[in-house]
């Protein structure tokens, strides 16, 4: 009898070696898939802060000039912010009449600048650089360099800015 017992329980301790088997295998594919798409989720961006900055060179490089359509309409004593390839860009029309365009990014740790026409100034608000806004040399604060300055063409209709 014990030997029949045997028999009767070897089938049913195969399937639940059967069934263990595909509930550690399932684990097993489980535990790799999450893996992977975690290694993913920190490798990229890992990847994308490596490889921007080359994709940036390469398209600054690429855009040379713009034209601002109805920009030659912008009041006396105002600016407005465009993008110049991938980084923004200001271009100011001084009460004079005078225009000027800048890069609007500060020199300092790459905040985005702002022109404030009750002092003629542009001014940095992440750590306070302040720059000149006739001619984009830093005043005073942290920045230390100016602000690169584009050649500016105003024509009836547009403004044309490009790279000096």
């Amino acid at each position: 009898m014990s030997e029949s017992m045997t028999n009767q329980d070897s089938p049913n301790v195969e399937n639940d070696r059967d069934d263990e088997m595909s509930r550690r295998g399932f684990v097993r594919v489980a535990v790799v898939g999450v893996s992977v798409a975690y290694l993913a989720a920190l490798g990229y961006p890992i990847y994308r802060y490596l490889y921007s900055p080359v994709e940036k060179a390469q398209a600054m490089a690429a855009v040379t000039e713009i034209s601002l359509e109805k920009a030659d309409e912008l009041p006396k004593g105002s600016a407005m912010i465009f993008k110049f390839g991938v980084r923004p860009a200001l271009l100011i029309h001084h009460e004079d009449d005078s225009w000027i365009a800048l890069d609007a990014v500060c020199t300092h740790m790459g905040c985005t600048v702002a022109y404030h026409p009750e002092t003629q100034q542009i001014r940095c608000a992440c750590h306070g650089g302040v720059y000149d806004a006739k001619t984009g040399h830093n005043v005073s604060g942290p920045p230390p360099r100016p602000l690169t300055a584009y050649k500016t063409d105003v024509q009836s209709g547009f403004v044309k800015v490009s790279r000096v």
